[in-house]
């Protein structure tokens, strides 16, 4: 039995040994250069690998960074070092991204989780004011002169929508979109950050577009929003 029992020791340190090297030896891959910028009405992921062996780059999005992360698409190129993705159909709010990256040995990790960020190339500093759809026919009418930009909900050069609420923090902030004619598009439940950025995708269109803006449950805002056909850069 004492021999057996040497014997069962010896070969628990021998195997134990072997695992404990390929353990030591397995150094995990590096996380891609990952980025999400936005641009006029979608989000452009940008990212370096240079993995070999890849099965499989899955993109998933998140409005929370942490839960709820769906695949929106792959990689048409897994294996190439520099590759890239457009999310033609943004979601409402902050959009966060990873790459779920499978490779051909049934191994897989998550990259990091990175948040979409306007593109530093494209001037969306101005709003469009009157003199920008002045030719506009919202609802078969011509534009009134006395519409001009919300302080708060506003289309900037680039054709996006900026949300602007300097206190949201400490305020709770919710936004409703509707169509012309009064039908409901989608509503932003909490604004939970100073500044958003709506990509222009999301309305699906150019022209008119109506919201309402609630500060802590009680209509702070009632106005007007229109998105071009064409940008300026």
């Amino acid at each position: 039995m004492k021999q057996i029992a040497r014997v069962l020791i010896v070969l628990f340190i021998v195997l134990f040994s072997a695992v404990s090297g390929k353990s030591q030896e397995y150094t995990p891959p590096v996380l891609p250069d990952f980025s999400a910028s936005i641009k006029t009405g979608k989000i452009q992921l940008d990212w370096i690998s240079g993995f070999r062996g890849v099965q499989q780059i899955g993109i998933q999005r998140s409005l929370d960074s942490v839960l709820n992360f769906n695949t929106i698409g792959y990689a048409a190129e897994p294996n190439e070092s520099r590759n890239a993705y457009l999310d033609n159909k943004p979601l409402p709010g902050n959009n966060y991204y990873r790459l779920f990256i499978l490779f051909t040995n049934g191994k897989y990790f998550y990259s990091k989780t990175v948040l979409s960020v306007p593109d530093s190339t494209i001037s969306a500093s101005k709003k469009i004011e009157l003199g920008d759809v002045k030719d506009a026919v919202p609802n078969g009418k011509t534009v009134e002169k006395p519409w001009h930009p919300s302080n708060y909900v506003y289309t900037t050069a680039d054709g996006n929508i900026n949300i602007q609420l300097p206190d949201a923090l400490q305020k709770k902030y919710s936004i409703k979109f509707y169509e012309p004619n009064g039908v409901f598009l989608f509503e932003i439940d909490h604004v939970k950050q100073p500044f958003l950025i709506l990509e222009k995708a999301i309305f699906l269109r150019s022209g008119w577009f109506n919201f309402e803006l609630f500060e802590d449950g009680k209509l702070k805002e009632k106005w007007s929003i229109f998105i071009p056909l064409n940008y300026r850069s």
